[in-house]
């Protein structure tokens, strides 16, 4: 399958010759044919080069909660920027934004920054700090962004790598990666309970952080079982462990406060990007004052020329806006619930055993089983291959999806009803060529 038209294939080769693999992220990299180029993007659609449209369900890994190129916000943006972009001063443009996070999320203190793996990297050594300690616990098939700490046992990771559930291996999923930085990392199958209990009796000496995506934003979006994230809280302030929510994909999606909202627990530290600007880059730490306030001018580092940078706070506080005043998650979880239940129709009447997985504004399903995936080890029973060809069947058709079933099916305002129709129609033709 060839998904590159002439133009999209002339830009390409272009792209190879400056880019390694003709890309800027590994995971736009489809293969010399496939690897799609996008021009353009407005409310729910895509466009390609070869000006191809497309109703979008990646939306970016998830940023775009308003749609793409939203009015408003693009808006603010051009406004702002036209007094300066960058001045390496505190301008009220991230008071602001810091501001409207703080007051929809709940958090007592917050840091700008521009990424989520930004995000993730500071959280974790602020922890650190405040722990005095050196060791983080992460789960199975959790991506908390690219730095060395995190890069261990992610959703990629093969599951004959894994090693036993009650003892797991600790897997580096990239080259590069001193050795010595497994030793500070322990990992745990997701929604394990007492797998969790076990490491951290063993463990909490030596461990400052806790760090959970709430649901498994890169596995089919599986949520937490009743009572795992309210055990991490329970275990963290046991033994003065940091709970680092990573809802760097969660955030400002699931609700307007997030999984901490929607879930009724607080963390001590939490991170946001994505959706935080509608596509733009910002982030964010956020957390209990206590904790936060370890960030001290001389003794614990958070630093970066490009934080709080008046484009990026620009378009968080005008996503934020919107946010606040209308009823944006509400739509997003009604699109999301209409595809999902009609994802599972399809399903069921063309004989495809499946489970449906995750919340409506970030799903997923599993096929081949009708057992409810509750990690990583579990979901690894979905038949890829059969979900790769529906997903690029819809592609052909007009629909884009993330043809690897680990990442979640995205949602945002933009998605009508009319859409949504039509996206059905097309999974519906999708599933009978693929079967």
């Amino acid at each position: 399958m060839k998904l590159q038209g002439e133009k999209a294939r002339s830009i390409f080769k272009r792209a190879q010759d400056v880019f390694p693999y003709g890309v800027n992220s590994n995971f736009r990299y489809w293969g010399d044919d496939d690897t799609i180029i996008i021009a353009r993007g407005k409310g729910a659609y895509i466009w390609d080069a070869d000006d191809r449209k497309y109703i979008d369900y990646r939306l970016a890994f998830g940023p775009m909660i308003l749609g793409h190129a939203e009015e408003a916000v693009v808006k603010h943006v051009a406004e702002v920027i036209k007094d300066g972009t960058l001045y390496a001063f505190t301008s009220p443009h991230e008071v602001e934004a810091g501001e409207r996070i703080k007051r929809m999320t709940g958090v007592d203190k917050i840091r700008l920054t521009n990424t989520g793996t930004e995000a993730t990297m500071h959280a974790i050594r602020i922890a650190r700090a405040y722990t005095g300690r050196e060791k983080i616990l992460k789960f199975e098939g959790q991506y908390h962004g690219a730095h060395d700490y995190v890069l261990f046992s992610t959703a990629n990771t093969p599951a004959d790598k894994m090693g036993p559930r009650d003892n797991p291996n600790v897997v580096p999923v990239s080259t590069g990666i001193p050795a010595s930085i497994r030793d500070l990392v322990i990992v745990v199958p997701y929604n394990d309970v007492e797998r969790i209990e076990e490491a951290v009796d063993k463990n909490w000496q030596e461990t400052a952080a806790i760090i959970v995506e709430p649901t498994l934003g890169n596995v089919a979006g599986i949520e937490p079982m009743p009572g795992f994230l309210e055990k991490l809280r329970e275990l963290c302030d046991k033994y003065g462990i940091v709970l680092i929510f990573d809802e760097v994909k969660t955030g400002f999606r699931l609700a307007n406060g997030g999984a901490q909202e929607y879930f009724n627990v607080r963390a001590d530290l939490v991170t946001y990007a994505k959706s935080l600007g509608n596509g733009f880059p910002v982030a964010a730490i956020g957390g209990r004052e206590a904790v936060m306030m370890t960030i001290n001018p001389g003794k614990m580092i958070h630093t970066g020329t490009y934080n709080g940078n008046v484009i990026g706070a620009a378009a968080a506080s005008a996503t934020l806006k919107i946010l606040e005043s209308q009823p944006v998650i509400e739509r997003v979880f009604a699109a999301g619930s209409k595809l999902k239940n009609g994802i599972d129709e399809i399903l069921t009447r063309r004989g495809v055993p499946h489970v449906m997985t995750g919340l409506p504004p970030m799903f997923g399903y599993a096929l081949g089983t009708e057992v409810p995936p509750r990690d990583l080890r579990d979901y690894s029973e979905n038949d890829a291959h059969l979900y790769e060809r529906i997903s690029l069947a819809m592609i052909e058709r007009g629909v884009m999806p993330e043809t690897d079933g680990l990442e979640p099916w995205f949602l945002c305002a933009a998605h009508t009803d009319e859409i949504i129709d039509e996206t059905l129609n097309v999974y519906d033709e999708a599933v009978k060529a693929s079967l």
